[in-house]
Parts: C-alpha cells; sequence; structure tokens
C-alpha cells in the first residue's frame, strides 16, 4: 500500500518536473510515518495515498514558501491568470483521490496522473 502511493505521487512529481532531492526526501519521510499510521488503524488503508500526497504538498509549500512553484506543488496549468495550486479531494485523501484546481473546482488528474490528463 505505501509503495503504491509512494509510486503515485512520485509520478506526480515527475510529471511537474519537482522530482527533486528536497522533494523525493520528503515524500520519503512522510511515507515512513504513514507506514506507522496504517500499522495503527488498517482500516485507514483507501485514504493513505491521498493523504502522503498532502503531506508532502504541506512539506513542499513549508519548505520553499507558498510564493514559489516548487512550494505550490502541483500547479494547475489549465487555468489562465494568478498562479494556483492543485489540491487533493476527497480531504481525508482517498478514497480515489484527485487533483482538484483551487479556482475553478475541476477535477485535473486523478493522483499518479498528473502527467496523462490534463
Amino acid at each position: 500500500m505505501i509503495f503504491a502511493a509512494r509510486a503515485h505521487v512520485l509520478a506526480d512529481l515527475t510529471a511537474r518536473g519537482l522530482a527533486s532531492p528536497a522533494s523525493v526526501t520528503a515524500l520519503e519521510n512522510h511515507c515512513s510515518e504513514r507506514r506507522w499510521w496504517l500499522e495503527q488503524w488498517p482500516d485507514g488503508a483507501p485514504y493513505i495515498a491521498g493523504l502522503i500526497a498532502q503531506d508532502v504538498q504541506d512539506a513542499l509549500a513549508d519548505q520553499f514558501g507558498r510564493h514559489r512553484p516548487e512550494g505550490l506543488w502541483p500547479v494547475c496549468l489549465d487555468c489562465e491568470g494568478p498562479v494556483h495550486a492543485l489540491h487533493i479531494e476527497p480531504d481525508l485523501g482517498g478514497p480515489d483521490p484527485r487533483w482538484i484546481c483551487e479556482e475553478s473546482g475541476s477535477v485535473i488528474a486523478f493522483l499518479g496522473e498528473l502527467g496523462e490528463l490534463r
């Protein structure tokens, strides 16, 4: 479960050109933390991928700031106007987490498919 979640988040980081050492380290750290969380709450398995994506998104925002593209991962490429981020829905990360545009509310892609759907 954790490895599949890691693969989805890494695919989305890669699709947006942000699979840097810092972002991959954040991903690894949050996978490790969520592994413990999943051991404590096995029924949380459907939520784990979205939660890890949210964790990495928050870590990058904390590390780089929300005014830089690295801190807004993933940036919406579908809208005109000011740069803004996508967010995971449902809020608890699952089941079936997807990236939603903060401005339009449109589904942009399922987690792990940012490079495939637009």
